[in-house]
């Protein structure tokens, strides 16, 4: 498994958005310095992120962005599979994407697969972002 840039700066954003929920909404531009993420990308990943209901957007000049449920609701798992796709290392051993490959072929390098699979699932599931602060 290897995360995009795009999952790098979305889990950034949730950590930053986590670390205010109680402070209400987050303008992009202090995230986007706080962060270091380029604003135009944020705001594409912001809208991903909203349109699959983790964060939503109040408008106003008190606007921004703010965790749509509480960070401990939230795990690292869901929000890369969201971005970027299976967290298996090869599709013919993912839950979600499963797709046939040639590795196939031989049970235990599959196997090997499988339990790479299965430690990677079950550390991101288990780690939400009210762990990461």
């Amino acid at each position: 498994m290897k995360l995009s840039r795009k999952s790098e700066y979305a889990c950034l954003a949730l950590i930053d958005l986590a670390q205010r929920y109680n402070e209400g909404p987050v303008k992009i531009i202090d995230i986007c310095i706080r962060k270091n993420i380029p604003k135009k990308y944020l705001e594409q990943i912001l809208i991903l992120l909203k349109g699959s209901g983790y964060v939503k957007s109040v408008r106003g000049a008190a606007g921004g962005y703010k965790l749509a449920k509480p960070a401990d609701q939230i795990n690292v798992a869901e929000i890369i599979r969201l971005i970027d796709g299976p967290l298996a290392p090869v599709e013919s051993v993912s839950k979600y994407f499963f797709e046939h490959t040639p590795i196939e072929q031989s049970e235990k390098l599959i196997g090997c697969f499988r339990e790479i699979r299965d430690y990677i699932s079950e550390k991101l599931e288990n780690t939400t972002f009210d762990k990461l602060l």
